[in-house]
């Protein structure tokens, strides 16, 4: 089986002296209930013909609602997550959580009801501090916080 690849967008900034990251809160069923290693970098599997950095801004907008705000991009690289390669960039710029307006996935629920419910793909996103993030966000996405510039 080919590995996928996922591209994300790891916004930070500074505030009070000290860096923060904007993560999300995976939605659905499965980890609603969850809070530690449930929290992730915006991102998600290349479309056919479409470049990392292409398929990064794409999903930004359709698991937050809103473009990525302007501003430079750093390459924090990639990791190994499951069974796909995840590269992210960072992009210093702030962005109200308040304007984000979760895109949505289908899933039969409860399993085996042939029912289809629509769940958020991020239900909820928040600045953490760095510390934090390292703490709750899924863990091989834990080393693009140390990639991030001083």
């Amino acid at each position: 089986m080919a590995r996928l690849t996922s591209a994300g967008v790891l916004l930070h900034r500074v505030r009070d002296g000290r860096r923060e990251v904007l993560l999300g809160h995976l939605g659905g069923p499965f980890w609603a209930k969850r809070h530690e290693r449930a929290w992730s970098i915006p991102k998600g599997v290349l479309e056919e013909g479409e470049s990392p950095e292409e398929a990064a801004r794409r999903e930004f907008l359709e698991e937050l609602g809103v473009p990525v705000p302007e501003g430079p991009w750093t390459d924090l690289g990639s990791v190994r997550q499951s069974r796909k390669d995840v590269l992210v960039w960072a992009v210093e710029a702030d962005l109200d959580p308040a304007t984000v307006a979760p895109g949505t996935f289908d899933l039969e629920w409860p399993p085996g009801s042939g029912t289809m419910q629509a769940f958020p793909e991020l239900d909820r996103v928040q600045w953490f501090g760095l510390d934090e993030a390292a703490e709750l966000v899924v863990a091989a996405q834990a080393a693009f916080l140390d990639r991030l510039p001083d």
